[in-house]
């Protein structure tokens, strides 16, 4: 069998667009995602001024620097994208004019308070819609600060950063838990001045100097395929190139921990460590998973859960209160296409509760809630169902993965 080959990285897409439009000189983006998400990204910077031209597989950003952003014409669009707003956010909040961005569909309806608060803690003026987006920053000056997160988001880690580049003074940022660090990763490639002790992060202001930067495969769009090796009896599938930052592993360490089959070849490090994965057909064991664990595989909960009813005793998911706040309430979400699905599991206020191994009878129609994890995991069941499978509105995956359907397709037809 051919190996498959994942679509590039938007988590790191996204942020490697947005420094590069402040860093000084052009940044040549290779292997960028091109989805809905990250041509929100990219539609946003054109508005404040930057420069980004497409040719083959490559973007080129024509940095500003530091205080080179323009005063956007009208209000920003971050479309459905929920890093675009929050980081975002994090850009403006030092810049000497008033801006405001706003969003479509699921994402007016998530809280941005968790983000505006320590911006605000910096010096930033911002102002939600009732908590929520569209969000309005004035021009303001900002000063560092010492940040102690209570919510285990990437997102928010970012957004600060972003906002520090800016501030007066250095900011330091300490975590309950490691979060993935592309945006530290990055910072440090293109000269930032950001060092990391434990838990907590330290930034400086400073300029940023364009660099080359190439985008990995991103794992959670190859996550589908590598569960999907794993329950399909006999099956065995290559992954190549796809990124293994360490905050991103979590579930390719946790399907180890269940019995699972697979290899890891390392071929590139640096900014972002990617490889290669090996994935064998495996007999699983359920597990107690803690909410440590949680933040290196946020988005493949569903599949996670989906995993635990093919493997063998009870697997417990801690910490999961993350997942009422995606583009669905993935936790509902989730419960709702077990049911469809002809599955069982049990929800707690921050844990879901599975006993295997279950037969997924298939048969009835399932309902994505607009949600690309939740359509994906959905594929997934739908190739082990006794009974056919319909996906509502499987579109949805336009999201992060356009291709995901007919990729999905050739693999396991």
């Amino acid at each position: 069998m051919k190996p498959y080959i994942p679509p590039p990285d938007k988590a790191i897409t996204h942020r490697a667009l947005l420094l590069a439009a402040i860093a000084d000189g052009n940044t040549r983006v290779d292997n960028p995602s091109l989805c809905e998400d990250t041509l929100a990204t990219a539609a946003c910077l054109k508005k404040l001024g930057v420069g980004i031209s497409a040719s083959k597989n490559r973007l080129l950003v024509k940095g500003l620097g530091l205080g080179g952003l323009k005063k956007p014409t009208g209000t920003l669009n971050a479309g459905a994208s929920g890093t675009t707003l929050r980081l975002l956010s994090g850009l403006l909040a030092g810049q000497d004019f008033d801006s405001a961005i706003t969003g479509e569909d699921s994402l007016l309806k998530r809280p941005m308070s968790r983000v505006a608060a320590p911006l605000e803690l910096m010096g930033a003026k911002i102002r939600l819609s009732g908590g929520r987006a569209p969000i309005y920053i004035s021009g303001s000056a900002l000063k560092g600060a010492a940040h102690r997160l209570t919510v285990p988001s990437a997102q928010i880690k970012s957004a600060i950063l972003l906002a520090a580049l800016y501030a007066q003074g250095a900011t330091s940022i300490t975590g309950r838990f490691r979060t993935r660090d592309h945006t530290e990763r990055l910072l440090k490639h293109l000269g930032a001045r950001i060092s990391a002790a434990g838990l907590t992060i330290y930034l400086k202001p400073g300029r940023l100097k364009a660099k080359e930067i190439r985008v990995p495969g991103d794992l959670s769009s190859a996550a589908p395929f590598m569960a999907a090796a794993c329950l399909l009896e006999g099956f065995r599938l290559t992954i190549k190139n796809v990124g293994l930052n360490p905050g991103r592993t979590g579930l390719v360490k946790i399907l180890k921990a269940m019995g699972a089959k697979i290899s890891v070849r390392k071929t590139h490090y640096a900014p972002e460590p990617a490889g290669d994965l090996t994935v064998l057909s495996s007999r699983l064991k359920g597990i107690r998973i803690r909410p440590g664990e949680v933040p290196a595989m946020v988005d493949e909960l569903p599949l996670l859960a989906l995993l635990a009813a093919r493997a063998s005793g009870t697997t417990v998911i801690n910490g999961i209160g993350e997942l009422k706040l995606k583009e669905s309430d993935r936790i509902r979400a989730t419960l709702a296409l077990f049911m469809s699905l002809g599955l069982k599991a049990g929800a707690g206020k921050d844990s879901l509760v599975i006993k295997g191994p279950q037969t997924i009878a298939g048969g009835r129609a399932v309902d994505t809630f607009n949600d690309h994890r939740i359509a994906m995991t959905a594929a997934v069941g739908a190739i082990l169902a006794a009974k056919p499978v319909k996906i509502k509105n499987p579109g949805c995956v336009k999201k992060s993965y356009p291709a995901f359907f007919k990729d999905f397709k050739k693999i396991f037809h």
